[in-house]
């Protein structure tokens, strides 16, 4: 990790409940600081927001857990996705840059951004606001 990126400021709690689709609910709000350390802007995911984790097709699980290296990362792209303080474009550029800062394997952060940007249209109309 380079010194001065983006960082995240708490650990990721979550509980896990009894539902299919939003299995995990954020036990405390985290935070994660966009472009580089000291630049104010920051995302505040609130205690009580569920998720799915990585919304990775059954399938993949074998390849890429939901809950994993990326864990925070995914879940901050859910809050940005269902919040919508910016566009999809831009929530899935936070998504990359997240991973990268978690150190997620290249090949892996890359698979993932592609899919949210090839398919994350879905979710993206799904969670209006």
């Amino acid at each position: 990790m380079v010194v001065g990126m983006s960082s995240f400021t708490d650990p990721l709690i979550v509980e896990v409940g009894q539902r299919f689709k939003r299995p995990f609910r954020i036990v405390n709000a985290f935070h994660y600081e966009i472009g580089s350390k000291g630049s104010g802007r920051i995302i505040e995911v609130a205690a009580g927001f569920e998720t799915d984790g990585a919304s990775v097709p059954r399938v993949f699980w074998p390849v890429i857990d939901r809950l994993g290296r990326h864990a925070k990362a995914a879940v901050l792209h859910d809050w940005l996705y269902a919040e919508k303080p910016f566009s999809r474009r831009e929530a899935d550029a936070v998504f990359l840059e997240a991973m990268d800062v978690l150190d997620v394997v290249w090949w892996r952060r890359y698979t993932m951004w592609a899919a949210v940007r090839l398919f994350g249209w879905r979710a993206w109309r799904k969670d209006r606001k």
